[in-house]
């Protein structure tokens, strides 16, 4: 099958995180730990103020995972790229309120017969520091027929 990428192909995204983003995340996901939502909390805590949901930091990966199916799709996929999940997800480093992080997301491997691919990922802070690592694996859908 026609993948439309091949290896090498990258995307990135990058977001500031806002206290916004902290309780958005809680709503969406039903984590109100105080960690993530309770400064005053959070302040007594190693990490001295709250931390982003690791989902919230894996999310981010959802854009670059995205772009890249779009741009398969423009480059003649025969199917439909769909996000299979996400293996060896590691959380490194914590991430803060006002963190500028941006999602690196890199095709490592392409299989067409098993119309799969593999692709390196981590989200990293301003500072370079990496927070998140894991790796994706992106699979074509044949059209119905």
């Amino acid at each position: 099958m026609r993948l439309g990428i091949a290896p090498g192909e990258s995307a990135t995204f990058t977001k500031t995180v806002a206290e916004r983003d902290l309780l958005l995340t809680a709503e969406i996901t039903g984590d109100h730990d105080p960690l993530h939502v309770d400064a005053a909390y959070a302040a007594t805590t190693p990490y001295g103020r709250r931390i982003a949901h690791g989902a919230l930091v894996l999310g981010l990966l959802s854009a670059t995972a995205s772009t890249i199916a779009h741009r398969a799709i423009a480059n003649g996929a025969e199917g439909l790229p769909v996000s299979l999940g996400y293996d060896r997800v590691r959380f490194l480093r914590p991430v803060f309120e006002g963190d500028t992080l941006t999602a690196r997301y890199l095709v490592e491997r392409t299989d067409e017969a098993a119309a799969r691919a593999e692709s390196a990922c981590e989200v990293v802070n301003q500072a370079g520091e990496v927070c998140l690592v894991a790796r994706h694996i992106m699979r074509w859908v044949r059209p119905a027929t």
